[in-house]
């Protein structure tokens, strides 16, 4: 976990901000989710900004799930 540190607290901060009412990140996806219906250019840039942080994580957590599975060490 310590080697994720940086990642953790850019989820926290810019991959959920701003926090109230809902997570902005979580707003968006639902918008998509919708049909992305009068989404305009910004709209999908702020959603790469706040979701970019997420995809970071999930891929260091698959590239260490999968060099332990080769039996290496990352």
């Amino acid at each position: 976990m310590k080697k994720y540190w940086f990642v953790v607290v850019a989820c926290l901060t810019l991959g959920l901000a701003p926090f109230f009412p809902e997570p902005h990140v979580v707003g968006k996806i639902r918008w998509i989710l919708g049909g992305a219906k009068d989404m305009a250019a910004i709209d999908w840039w702020d959603t790469f900004q706040h979701g970019l942080p997420w995809l970071v994580l999930i891929y260091f957590i698959v590239r260490d799930l999968l060099a332990k599975r080769r039996g290496q060490s990352a």
